[in-house]
């Protein structure tokens, strides 16, 4: 009976999961920057430099890989969201600035077309006045679309 009281002071004693595998929970839900694994796993490091030794290993087997974390952050986000909130999620992931730059060139070819797709499924037409326009346009700019693809997709609603 002695044995089954001592489980439960060894796993309070932080014998639980272990940042790797904490890591990797984290890393089967989806794919995660370093700086987001740093950020949720610090409070579960226990000596100084574990964190990044772990971190390491993962990254040396390519379970953390930053092309794939912006792949999985464009292919979720690109059909409801424009480039400009698109970078921000990807700077708020702690990837690197030319990493976020090339996928936000990639996203600029098709920013008109993919504003277009989400105001067709939001409204059913053009604003028949100034207010329904500038409904519209907030709506645009709030996905994250530049002024330039907002004016274009909107004045152009009526031409379609």
């Amino acid at each position: 009976m002695s044995g089954d009281q001592s489980a439960p002071r060894a796993r309070g004693a932080g014998f639980g999961l272990s940042l790797k595998g904490r890591a990797l929970r984290y890393l089967a839900a989806r794919e995660h920057s370093r700086a987001e694994l740093e950020r949720k796993l610090r409070p579960h490091e226990e000596t100084p430099g574990q964190l990044a030794q772990v971190l390491d290993e993962l990254q040396a087997k390519d379970f953390i890989n930053e092309g794939r974390v912006v792949e999985s952050v464009i292919n979720r986000r690109a059909a409801r969201f424009g480039a400009s909130r698109i970078r921000y999620e990807l700077q708020n992931k702690g990837l690197g600035a030319e990493a976020v730059a090339d996928a936000v060139a990639s996203l600029k070819d098709s920013e008109l077309d993919r504003a277009r797709d989400i105001w067709r499924r939001k409204f059913d037409g053009p604003a028949p006045d100034a207010a329904g326009r500038a409904k519209q346009m907030r709506f645009l700019a709030a996905r994250g679309f530049g002024g330039d693809v907002i004016r274009r997709v909107v004045s152009q609603a009526g031409d379609d």
